[in-house]
């Protein structure tokens, strides 16, 4: 358990909680949650998230004071588990205390990172009672940090068809419609995937601008979209009707050639799915150098060069 948790292997992971006597399982993994190695804890809270329900939920907002009080990073790391399972418990309790746990971020020194898992584990369990403790948050922590917790207040306050009419206002600064993206790579829910070329179309539009910069809120945005449609590709991508594709295919045959490697990579990567072959000598005049990471538009050529397997 502790293994598959520290790897990543989510699957393995709750593949392993499940073949416990549910009894059982609680009482070692609440067991876990009181040892000394971090590595151990992380895996306890995972385990219980996977377990879900309100006696998991209220035992990890015990835990995560235990952890606020103990401090240092790897109890910053515990919280950070801790956090994204109580995103996925689908409990009432669950959502008082990520709420709670919002209440208790104060001062200059609250870390981005911590707000934006926060936040995402927040919009898993949104609900219309987050926003006035969401706009409390935004009032007090320093700008800098909440980037993501506007997202997500923009996220509350619209429903599907005013968040596309937000997305396509030009007068809406590019730099708030990027910290919305972050927030959706938790999840987006089928009535929000509607809203997506919206996104591709102003992605397109800013994609020219992106080209030169190594930093800047067209860059940014450009690649949050690229990487939020990667996290779940076969769903959003089949759900794109054919001019939204079209424009994503552009705006990624523009970036290929960004100043940005990684926005190149994700570039390419995108074509790899709404690309044709006749983007192939494109990719092949803009292969990075590098070997590692010219495989990724390698890749790409491979996939196109043969339209019918893909």
């Amino acid at each position: 358990m502790v293994a598959a948790v520290g790897e990543g292997d989510e699957t393995r992971a709750r593949a392993l909680v499940r073949g416990l006597d549910a009894r059982r399982a609680r009482t070692l993994l609440e067991a876990m949650l009181d040892h000394e190695d971090a590595r151990v804890r992380r895996a306890g809270a995972f385990g219980l998230g996977a377990l879900a329900g309100t006696s998991s939920a209220r035992r990890l907002e015990m835990q995560l004071e235990v952890e606020e009080a103990r401090g240092g990073y790897d109890a910053a790391s515990v919280i950070e588990v801790i956090t994204e399972a109580l995103g996925h418990i689908a409990d009432s309790s669950a959502r008082s205390g990520l709420l709670r746990q919002l209440e208790r971020l104060t001062g200059p020194r609250v870390s981005p990172s911590d707000v934006n898992t926060l936040a995402r584990a927040l919009w898993r369990r949104r609900h219309p009672e987050l926003r006035p403790a969401v706009a409390r948050a935004l009032e007090r922590l320093p700008p800098a940090a909440v980037a993501s917790l506007r997202g997500l207040s923009v996220l509350l306050e619209k429903s599907p068809g005013q968040l596309r009419a937000w997305a396509e206002d030009v007068q809406v600064p590019v730099a708030l419609k990027a910290e919305v993206l972050p927030v959706l790579e938790e999840e987006v829910p089928e009535e929000w995937v509607a809203v997506l070329p919206a996104f591709i179309s102003m992605a397109r539009a800013l994609a020219p601008s992106a080209v030169p910069q190594l930093r800047g809120d067209a860059l940014s945005f450009c690649e949050r979209l690229f990487i939020l449609l990667m996290l779940d590709d076969k769903r959003l991508l089949t759900a794109l009707p054919t001019e939204a594709r079209v424009q994503l295919r552009e705006t990624a045959r523009t970036l290929v050639a960004a100043k940005s490697l990684r926005c190149a990579l994700w570039a390419a990567t995108v074509l790899q799915y709404v690309g044709q072959p006749g983007d192939v000598p494109l990719l092949e005049a803009h292969r990075p150098e590098d070997a590692t990471f010219a495989e990724v538009f390698d890749r790409t050529i491979q996939v196109l060069r043969r339209p019918l397997s893909r």
